[in-house]
């Protein structure tokens, strides 16, 4: 494989941008592709990629898997959106395995997300989809130790799937090569090219080849996303799904009016009192407003589990190893875990605090009712978050019914 002499310039630099709510435009949501294959075995994939698709548990491709895998294969440019649990991950996984070489040991694919936590659960389904392909995937997430990673590359690998940071990091060391990548994928891109990391993948942009396949996905993608990709993409498939179809049917959405913090406490202890169920995810937005909750959980006999940005790398594996294998049914977490965490027995998500922005609102909620399960929401809110629900009831055209006294009504 030769390598591409020249890479993308500064000339693709995407704009920052900022939401406001008068420059939503619905014309620019209007997909452009609209085949669907409904089967596995008609998208001419690989016999090997085929047994890690059933090996994995997959029967039968779910909505997002029947548009966009074929447009993958093809290497073309896409921006696709769907919702929350619908299969996005392996949507592209199995879209980047059909077109990787597994006999040229070279880095081809390289995969973007905005937490480790994500990008973890990312490399897996990866690695399970592809067991039977010999495929080489290597992790590159900040918190691990660096050393590991350099002998990973220097023995090279077909896939990177890793975090802004810890990528950029060993590019510019000299440690991972751009020069064969033949696919970029950005899971999660509204948050991936918001203000947060804009500038890291930026420079992860200026480093691929210039015929390299951009592939963005997410359950949120604002209008001046759409419009940035412009200067990074290249005639792209658009699967694309208007603001008011994003709710999930299939997850039940409540709130309970609170006068202030206390009350939350008494009616989350209630809530758990009387519903029974598997796994529940309890979001707030600050790290210490988890840690104290989860203290006055753990006060109150509840076995919880807490997670933020600021804890050790092996702090946070522990408690999402603890609550994947069911050890912890409880986690009280920032939005570290709001995108892309698949645990499969999670039915209930409450916002202990509802998100400060409409997008996020989406992607919590979006824990529960995984690839068409059932589950349920329930937001606990004071006078002050009432005018923020009913922006994201008209945002999304959607109810959030208030939370019945029975609570054996809602299971």
């Amino acid at each position: 494989m030769e390598p591409n002499p020249e890479t993308k310039t500064s000339e693709h630099t995407p704009k920052p941008y900022e939401q406001k709510e008068e420059e939503w435009d619905d014309s620019l949501f209007e997909s452009n592709w609209t085949d669907q294959i409904e089967r596995f075995e008609d998208m001419e994939l690989k016999k090997d990629l085929l047994r890690g698709i059933f090996g994995y548990g997959f029967e039968t491709p779910s909505v997002i898997q029947q548009k966009a895998i074929k447009p993958l294969t093809l290497k073309r440019d896409i921006i696709a959106q769907a919702q929350s649990g619908s299969g996005k991950t392996a949507t592209f996984s199995i879209g980047m395995l059909q077109n990787v070489d597994n006999e040229d040991l070279k880095t081809q694919a390289l995969v973007l997300a905005p937490t480790r936590e994500l990008a973890t659960q990312i490399h897996g389904v990866i690695s399970s989809l592809g067991a039977f392909l010999n495929i080489k995937c290597v992790l590159l997430v900040g918190g691990t130790e660096l050393k590991k990673n350099k002998i990973e590359l220097k023995e090279g690998c077909h896939v990177v799937v890793g975090t802004p940071g810890r990528v950029n990091d060993l590019i510019n060391r000299k440690y991972l090569s751009t020069e064969f990548l033949k696919m970029l994928i950005v899971d999660e891109a509204d948050e991936m090219l918001g203000l947060g990391f804009l500038e890291q993948i930026n420079d992860v942009i200026k480093n691929i080849p210039p015929l390299c396949q951009i592939a963005l996905f997410s359950a949120t993608i604002l209008p001046d996303i759409i419009k940035l990709t412009e200067n990074i993409m290249n005639d792209p498939v658009k699967i694309l799904v208007k603001k008011e179809n994003l709710t999930l049917e299939g997850i039940k959405q409540y709130f309970v009016s609170c006068q202030n913090e206390d009350v939350k406490y008494d009616n989350l202890f209630e809530i758990f009192g009387n519903i029974d169920l598997a796994q529940c995810f309890i979001y707030t937005n600050t790290k210490d407003k988890a840690e104290r909750l989860s203290e006055r959980m753990t006060e109150n006999g509840f076995q919880v589990g807490c997670i933020h940005g600021k804890l050790e790398q092996e702090e946070r594996n522990n408690t999402m190893r603890q609550f994947r294998e069911g050890a912890v049914r409880i986690l009280i977490s920032t939005d570290l875990t709001g995108r892309g965490i698949d645990v499969h027995q999670v039915g209930l998500v409450i916002n202990f605090e509802l998100p400060t922005r409409k997008e996020t609102y989406i992607h919590r909620i979006g824990r529960s009712g995984r690839y068409g399960r059932r589950g349920i929401a329930i937001n606990l809110v004071n006078y002050h978050e009432l005018s923020q629900m009913t922006r994201i009831q008209e945002f999304y055209n959607t109810q959030i019914l208030e939370l019945p006294t029975d609570l054996s009504e809602i299971e």
